[in-house]
């Protein structure tokens, strides 16, 4: 095999396993670094709320061959590193025996709340007696959770299984071509190859950017769901709505269900456009599905939601905003087209069961409260339009009094856009950065913070468990006189060091 050349960059996956393999690859003075800040944070915070944080292997055989299995995987290209084409995932199912036509799938693409509406769907289809895989992308803690099996993480076991499975597949495909299969590749076909063996009943697969060359796109999705799209990536998918669109509708497949959340005009155009061209049926949030009303609650929300089958009253979601009920309106629909619910065939699927499947629902780093007294939340928005929907939930849910932010985030990302989302509601800002390399340093994000907030407003704390303890202090100054809180947010990587910091027991 040649010299690997140099990738294409204009398509990545999701702009995050570069920061994974670095700070894998430095991960004991990193770790060391946050370990030592979590004993402080901890005290401060008090007990932890919220999903128990994944951690490595008991097993210290077991921990020592997942961690030969990441020093493979990070020899591959990154996720920021893809050269666009499905040439080599393809041929990696060939030589596999296409395990991802083992089973049916459900696509999931977008640019915000992919991950949300595939836990949504995956709770959905679990409770009704279905066993699950679901593949989604970045990991928050741990590589393993990226394939789950039955609404859990794979087991290290079975991921080291499985990867030295197929490794002779994997190597069988790299010699033919000229560019090695990637991270991403190599762990798609990983997790198509794990549903295969379980074996599940049904995949819900997100993509890691775009659509048409992402690597899950070697399954033919009876259901393709796309959530709202929105400006991120511009640089590799294209500058407006409609260029965006065209790359995340090559998920749509030939006489595929097409559950479509609410859309930007010139997007939506474009998406409909392609379900016309392989005669796909097309559901959309508004029209045939949709919020009929939503009422804050203790811990979440009460929703009626209209599917395509009917209302179903009396929801509990234990997750916050807006977004996150229009999230669940949007995976119940898609769920009611696996079963073949639609105009012509209209009833609603068990309620009771609806309502327990939704009340199981959890997102972590999305919107999570990991502590009280102050409240800490974590989430991890890291565009304009995830900021937006995100500062909008703050406000309705929690209504601080005083709320202040710890924010970094990662290069190549609109970091203007994201701070002038949270300027309203963020009382001060504390900017910081984590421990992967692809991180803003902290004084770079401080001189934009500066102009957007003001001097005054603006703290720096090169470290990220300096900042959270700098922001836990601010929040505590004004306990006495109502409700304050502290915001993390910026990106997964910095919510998923702050969930080690925070909650490691």
């Amino acid at each position: 095999m040649s010299e690997q050349p140099e990738p294409n960059d204009r398509f990545d996956d999701t702009g995050a396993f570069d920061d994974i393999v670095d700070a894998e690859q430095d991960r004991d003075p990193d770790l060391a670094v946050i370990e030592a800040g979590s004993r402080t944070l901890r005290a401060m915070a008090g007990p932890p709320q919220g999903d128990p944080i994944p951690t490595r292997p008991q097993d210290p055989e077991v921990d020592k061959a997942l961690h030969e299995v990441e020093a493979e995987l990070a020899t591959r290209w990154g996720e920021t590193k893809l050269e666009p084409s499905v040439k080599r995932i393809t041929a990696l199912m060939d030589v596999l025996g296409e395990p991802q036509r083992a089973y049916p799938s459900i696509h999931v693409t977008g640019t915000n709340g992919k991950t949300s509406t595939a836990r949504m769907i995956e709770a959905l289809l679990s409770a009704f007696d279905l066993r699950t895989g679901r593949y989604t992308s970045p990991h928050v803690q741990l590589i393993t959770e990226r394939i789950s099996l039955d609404g859990a993480p794979i087991e290290a076991e079975r991921f080291v299984d499985t990867y030295r499975d197929i490794k002779p597949y994997i190597e069988l495909v790299d010699e033919r071509e000229d560019i090695r299969l990637s991270f991403f590749e190599v762990m798609t076909g990983m997790a198509y190859a794990a549903f295969a063996d379980a074996p599940v009943d049904v995949a819900v697969v997100e993509v890691g950017m775009g659509g048409t060359w992402d690597a899950t796109n070697v399954i033919d999705g009876s259901v393709a769901v796309i959530t709202p799209i929105s400006l991120d990536h511009t640089d590799r998918l294209g500058t407006t709505h409609a260029e965006i669109a065209a790359e995340k509708g090559g998920v749509i497949k030939q006489d595929a269900t097409v559950i479509l959340a609410q859309q930007p005009v010139d997007a939506a155009q474009v998406l409909l456009k392609r379900a016309v061209e392989v005669d796909a049926t097309v559901a959309r949030e508004g029209m045939e599905f949709g919020v009929v009303s939503r009422e804050v609650a203790v811990g979440g929300q009460q929703l009626t939601l209209r599917g395509l089958g009917g209302e179903y009253e009396g929801v509990f979601l234990p997750l916050y905003g807006a977004h996150m009920a229009a999230n669940a309106a949007v995976a119940l629909a898609a769920v009611e087209a696996f079963f073949g619910i639609g105009a012509e065939h209209a009833r609603p699927l068990d309620i009771d069961t609806v309502r327990r499947a939704f009340a199981t629902v959890t997102s972590p780093g999305r919107m999570e409260v990991v502590r009280r007294s102050p409240t800490v939340v974590l989430d991890a928005a890291h565009n304009p339009a995830g900021a937006r929907v995100t500062a909008e939930a703050v406000t309705e849910s929690f209504g601080f009094s005083r709320l202040v932010g710890v924010f970094a985030a990662s290069d190549g990302k609109d970091v203007r856009g994201v701070l002038e989302a949270f300027e309203p509601i963020f009382a001060e800002i504390v900017v910081t950065q984590n421990s992967t390399h692809r991180a803003i340093g902290a004084d770079e994000l401080a001189a934009i913070a500066v102009d957007v907030f003001g001097g005054d407003r603006v703290q720096v704390e090169p470290r990220l468990d300096d900042a959270i303890e700098a922001a836990i202090t601010l929040a505590e100054e004004e306990a006495e006189y109502g409700g304050a809180g502290v915001l993390v947010t910026g990106s997964v990587f910095t919510v998923g060091e702050a969930r080690l910091l925070l909650k490691k027991n």
